[in-house]
């Protein structure tokens, strides 16, 4: 599997373990808020995977997973080989995706290469083309979170509150979604990398993280296990 960078140590990535972080190249989104642009094109920079190996194995006992990220790991090839060998390192292993590929994920279940999974869900449907880009479509995440959820696996899905997501659309999306076990909203930031179109959309002003509470006691109707 292609590494296009490292990080070593994460306290938050992992929900209750210390990991490290891989992160992969490639998306098949263009989301204009994405805060590892560099990561969208195949051709990123590369780890070298002799060092990937190195540290994995250097790490053992030392760290409690790995969280494989991107870019998009479902576009991987190798994924489910490659965790399967974090498994078998000893690691418990997560894996962050945006949803689109809910075969890629079906075949990790049956694998059983995976102990947390979490999903992007970034928009309501009829507004997944608009935040996501090019040919972003909210069904096949919608499967993929359903398939997650019919499987009883631990997972969580997510969303960043950016500003062009008003208090409507955050309701329609949490009854889009089927009763999560963990539901999380982000605060937007604004990232360093962006296109210069979308200065506009990237300069608006973010939600406050009271704005970000108030909107979860509102979801919480449809979504009990929200948190922010």
């Amino acid at each position: 599997m292609t590494v296009a960078g490292l990080a070593k140590s994460s306290f938050v990535d992992y929900p209750g373990l210390i990991s490290c972080v891989l992160f992969v190249p490639g998306c098949n989104y263009d989301c204009f808020y994405c805060h590892n642009r560099t990561l969208l094109q195949k051709t990123s920079g590369t780890v070298a995977p002799e060092d990937v190996d190195a540290f994995l194995k250097k790490r053992r006992g030392q760290l409690d997973g790995v969280v494989v990220s991107g870019g998009e790991p479902t576009l991987q090839p190798d994924l489910i080989s490659y965790l399967g060998m974090l498994k078998g390192l000893g690691y418990k292993v997560k894996l962050d995706t945006n949803g689109s590929s809910p075969e890629v994920i079906d075949e990790a279940l049956r694998a059983g290469v995976c102990d947390y999974f979490a999903v992007d869900y970034k928009a309501p449907a009829t507004r997944y083309r608009e935040i996501c880009g090019g040919n972003a479509d909210a069904g096949p995440v919608l499967g993929t979170i359903g398939l997650l959820s019919e499987n009883h696996v631990a997972f969580e899905v997510r969303t960043t509150v950016i500003p062009q997501l008003k208090k409507g659309d955050l309701l329609t999306m949490a009854g889009e979604l089927p009763r999560l076990p963990r539901y999380v909203l982000n605060r937007y930031r604004a990232p360093e990398v962006f296109s210069p179109g979308d200065r506009a959309r990237i300069e608006e002003a973010p939600y406050t993280e009271a704005e970000i509470r108030a909107f979860a006691e509102e979801i919480r109707v449809f979504q009990p296990n929200v948190v922010t």
